[in-house]
């Protein structure tokens, strides 16, 4: 998933985008509100961290016209202002959380966290695709109940497609949540990801439509037939791809 931080501390956006990175979020920055609100109208994050004291615009207009603009996103807002009135301005305007500053980096994650299981109609932390386990809140990834070690960038496409099992993910979709707006984006990447995924977990849940993109089943489905690499040249076999650019 990709989030934006949009807040004007030096030191404190520095260690929101080291935490959230740390996390396995893909994140940008921004240190002003024009900058943010352009970010946050023109790319499709997943969910954003907002400063309401913000130089050049501040946070409650950036995220009013947000909403304007139906910018769906949800925005957890932090503010050294902790008057009850305060937060129900910040509600009204379109807010989804609200944090006062000072607070402890673990509230941010775990509101986060929240925040991105409410908008994809998630009750708890653990995601579950037949025996594939993905726990969000410790990044672990299970299958039969048996570890599998995933690169930052497999951990990322793997929760993305679990977070939305059962909907029809188009490869630049996953593209722009994949990756922060500074990665040199290669739609091929995506395929050889999909390619390890497939090998590491050992079962194939991550079904290609070709021509539209990927799908992992929705809970209660079960699982699709593996694909037939020879009917689609670009659904999994790495063979066929040129190869991922190293990963950080």
């Amino acid at each position: 998933m990709r989030i934006l931080v949009v807040e004007d501390d030096k030191d404190l956006n520095r260690q929101l985008t080291n935490a959230l990175s740390q996390a396995g979020y893909a994140v940008d920055h921004a240190a002003d509100g024009e900058e943010g609100w352009f970010l946050g109208d023109t790319e499709p994050y997943d969910a954003v961290v907002l400063d309401l004291g913000l130089p050049k615009k501040d946070g409650l207009s950036v995220l009013k016209e947000w909403r304007k603009a139906d910018r769906a996103m949800p925005v957890l807002i932090l503010t050294a202002r902790d008057r009850w009135s305060d937060k129900v301005e910040g509600i009204d305007a379109g807010a989804d959380d609200y944090v006062a500053k000072p607070f402890h980096m673990e509230e941010i994650l775990a509101r986060l966290r929240a925040l991105l299981r409410r908008s994809a109609g998630r009750a708890t932390d653990e995601l579950i695709c037949g025996p594939v386990k993905l726990d969000t809140r410790s990044s672990a990834v299970t299958v039969n109940d048996i570890a599998v070690k995933l690169t930052s960038h497999e951990y990322r496409l793997l929760a993305y497609m679990m977070l939305h099992a059962g909907r029809v993910i188009s490869r630049s979709e996953i593209i722009e949540h994949l990756y922060d707006q500074d990665f040199d984006r290669d739609s091929n990447t995506i395929e050889v990801f999909i390619g390890r995924l497939r090998k590491k977990l050992g079962t194939d849940i991550i079904e290609t439509l070709r021509g539209l993109g990927y799908r992992v089943p929705a809970a209660g489905e079960t699982q699709p037939p593996r694909n037939d690499p020879k009917s689609d040249p670009k659904a999994d076999s790495q063979s066929t791809a040129r190869p991922a650019k190293s990963e950080p």
